[in-house]
């Protein structure tokens, strides 16, 4: 599997050339199968990507549109990315995109595993567009190295597509796509800003512990286009 870095002056810079990416890939998807899928990551990183793309030309009313993973809280809580989503993305041209979210009436989100999975059927699969982050802990989607859930969610065997995860080093229960589910995808992009985090992956690529930066499980299993500025 190879990476492909494509890194960029700066975050405007990258932020304009992604989203062009991202809707040549979105337009292609509706004219070969009718609709397209866009799964996406939640954090700081991608506020000004969502905003661009919210205001493109694009048939979004044929764009299933999801998260890779999502904290455990209610949807108007700051730390939702549904809650990011909604405000950053599922504006002005975006708003008539088809969103599946991640949340629901549970409690625990172990007992929600079954039902976020029966609504992954009302998005197309396999995803044409994935953006993925990653944490300083070379964690991504919510696969974190310290939970004790990580195994499961790297399980390539298991037919698991969605997994509730604790972390020990980060607040909130969360649900996440597992590693199969995430690498079932067209084109994958890790989106990062920040020369800490360039060092962060720079460490994954010289390691072979998927389990201590799950980030690496992605990488040596699929095709991944870096998206970089400082």
């Amino acid at each position: 599997m190879s990476l492909t870095e494509s890194n960029f002056q700066s975050t405007d810079e990258l932020n304009i050339a992604f989203a062009e990416r991202i809707v040549d890939i979105l337009k292609t998807g509706i004219t070969e199968n009718g609709r397209a899928s866009l799964v996406v990551s939640g954090g700081r990183t991608p506020k000004a990507l969502f905003n661009a793309l919210s205001k493109v030309a694009l048939d979004w009313a044929k764009v299933d549109v999801s998260l890779a993973d999502e904290r455990w809280v209610e949807t108007d809580d700051d730390a939702s990315n549904e809650k990011m989503l909604r405000r950053e993305l599922l504006q002005h041209n975006a708003a008539v995109a088809n969103f599946v979210g991640l949340k629901t009436e549970h409690a625990d989100a172990k007992d929600a595993v079954e039902t976020c999975t029966a609504n992954l059927a009302r998005l197309r699969t396999p995803f044409d567009v994935l953006i993925l982050g990653m944490g300083e802990d070379g964690h991504t989607a919510s696969l974190f190295p310290c939970s004790e859930q990580i195994h499961q969610g790297l399980d390539q065997g298991a037919r698991r597509t969605y997994i509730a995860v604790q972390p020990t080093t980060a607040p909130n229960q969360r649900m996440s796509l597992t590693l199969p589910a995430l690498l079932n995808s067209k084109h994958i992009f890790l989106h990062l800003t920040g020369a800490s985090k360039k060092q962060v992956l720079d460490e994954a690529l010289k390691g072979g512990d998927e389990h201590a930066m799950p980030i690496r499980a992605v990488l040596n299993n699929a095709d991944v286009e870096l998206m970089w500025a400082p």
